[in-house]
């Protein structure tokens, strides 16, 4: 970054004044926010008159919390209490992008997101500052009916570079840069070029911010993949201490420590996020991580807990794709991690009485519909596999339609993966492997979704599973291993890892592998087919 230096010591100098934020102690002021709420501590002075200078700093934190039903009531209530604060529509207008890792936008956010733009440029905004931000927000809603997502996505960061580069003591800049680096960085680069130009800044301001919201979530996507989620440990402990009234910050760490596979650090931080609130979507989304973690360590009780306690939605009042995807999710995770096959062939879009707007995700309805294609071609339902491949065909077809490159290509990994293992229980075995290998090579060459702790089951590991199979033990093992690169300490990995180094006469691996499956059970609150096998080999030892 062309100013560090400079932005390094204004950090140093900022962090030196601002243990409390300045209205804290402010008499008027103490009605602005709960007693007792922790946000972290942000600074982004404005032209606005002080009373709302005052707000404004609380709902730039609860926007780097993603916490958007809160930032959004923040910002309306500064135009409120200063109708010539351009810079509050600004932030009214950075809210509706919703969670930038779930663009593009859906329903009424462009149309929303532009009218706050032209209420901004009608306020006015007293500083060449602020009008920057105003029109680097413009760039992404303006002619939203004419251009695509991406090209508006990156006019976007690249005016919020030149913000950056214009005001080099601004660290509030240089974070939202960031952001827009992590946001349309591609899934195909394996290089992380975004995401590490994105740390690299995020860094300096956390080292000299410690207590900054934005700069700890941010660092946390950013190391959000598997070779380089051992950077993002620092940020993943602190977040949650910096800003614990917000339920995504409870969760956030949990993306890291799904990366790592550290289970029971999962577990804890997204029972906390889900346990702070009532609003669905952080509810869901923290949900959706908790059961894949408690499947990870056999504690499958607790997972079918989580799991009927979303059965008993009868609502839900977020129409988001963290939402939907868990809705779905979970009770494919519930049947599939723990091989009952006919259960997931069974699966449904649930609740039937939810009216949920299923349409507007086919992604999400992919990754059931995947499991129950899974779910008929092992219990050998040839019939019905076909018949949910047709339905994912289906789906894909809809998403190349809505111009979503990039769900469009997991869901075909998910086509290629069904129709192996539909192949298979037609006993076409060459065909079946071609299939499989191929939806493994695929899946290697992108990268999760931010918003999901990871694959419905790797490829590569149902690439394993088939090969063992057919009594190829030693490129099973292969195959899981490789699978362990990209999803640490699945329990499902080990085990098959285990089992194809018994079969391959490989002692040492075996009992390295059966000894983890063991670690987990420790853990566990179901006695899993997996955890008998390994205590009854170690037994031998």
């Amino acid at each position: 970054m062309k100013h560090l230096p400079r932005l390094l010591l204004l950090i140093a100098v900022q962090a030196a004044l601002m243990v409390v934020p300045a209205w804290a102690d402010d008499e008027q002021s103490r009605d602005l926010k709960p007693v007792g709420e922790k946000l972290g501590t942000v600074r982004f002075p404005t032209s606005c008159t002080p009373a709302a200078q005052r707000q404004f700093e609380r709902a730039v934190a609860l926007l780097h919390s993603f916490w958007f039903s809160e930032s959004s009531k923040a910002f309306a209530a500064i135009a409120q209490t200063d109708p010539s604060c351009g810079i509050a529509h600004w932030g009214s207008a950075v809210t509706l992008f919703g969670n930038p890792f779930t663009w593009p936008l859906t329903g009424n956010a462009l149309t929303d997101g532009w009218a706050a733009v032209e209420r901004a440029k009608a306020a006015g905004a007293k500083t060449a500052r602020e009008q920057d931000y105003i029109a680097a927000v413009e760039a992404f809603y303006k002619d939203a009916d004419k251009i695509d997502h991406r090209t508006r996505a990156l006019a976007y960061e690249k005016a919020m570079e030149q913000v950056a580069q214009r005001y080099p003591d601004d660290t509030e800049a240089s974070i939202f840069y960031a952001l827009a680096l992590n946001t349309t960085a591609l899934a195909t680069d394996k290089t992380y070029a975004n995401q590490l130009k994105a740390a690299a800044i995020l860094e300096i301001v956390f080292k000299g911010q410690p207590n900054h919201p934005g700069a700890a979530h941010y660092l946390i996507h950013s190391y959000d993949y598997p070779p380089i989620a051992e950077k993002g440990l620092p940020a993943a402990r602190s977040y949650a201490e910096i800003a614990p009234s917000a339920p995504h910050a409870l969760h956030m760490p949990s993306h890291i420590f799904t990366r790592r596979g550290f289970w029971q650090d999962s577990i804890e931080s997204n029972l906390k996020s889900k346990n702070s609130t009532d609003n669905h979507f952080d509810r869901l989304h923290a949900m959706d991580y908790l059961v894949y973690a408690y499947l990870q360590n056999g504690q499958d009780g607790k997972a079918s807990a989580v799991s009927d306690e979303v059965k008993g939605f009868k609502k839900v009042n977020s129409e988001s794709f963290p939402a939907a995807f868990a809705l779905a999710a979970i009770p494919a995770r519930f049947a599939l991690e723990r091989a009952r096959w006919g259960e997931a062939a069974k699966l449904a879009l649930h609740p039937n009485e939810l009216d949920y707007p299923w349409a507007s995700f086919p992604h999400a309805e992919a990754v059931l519909t995947f499991a129950r294609a899974i779910g008929a071609a092992r219990s050998g339902d040839v019939a019905a596999a076909r018949s949910d491949l047709a339905r994912l065909k289906t789906l894909k077809e809809n998403l190349v339609q809505a111009k979503n490159n990039y769900w469009s290509g997991q869901v075909e990994i998910q086509i290629q993966a069904a129709s192996a293992l539909a192949a298979y229980a037609e006993g076409k075995k060459e065909e079946a492997l071609a299939l499989m290998r191929a939806a493994a090579d695929m899946e290697d060459a992108t990268e999760k979704h931010p918003v999901v702790p990871g694959p419905l089951i790797p490829a590569r590991e149902l690439l394993g599973d088939m090969l063992l199979e057919l009594q190829l033990p030693a490129q099973a093992l292969t195959e899981f291993e490789a699978s362990a690169q990209r999803e640490p300490n699945r329990l499902r990995g080990y085990y098959g890892a285990a089992r194809a180094a018994e079969m391959a006469n490989d002692g040492q691996k075996a009992t390295a592998y059966y000894a983890k499956l063991a670690e987990l059970a420790l853990g566990a609150d179901s006695e899993r087919p997996e955890f008998r096998q390994a205590k009854a080999y170690l037994a031998k030892k």
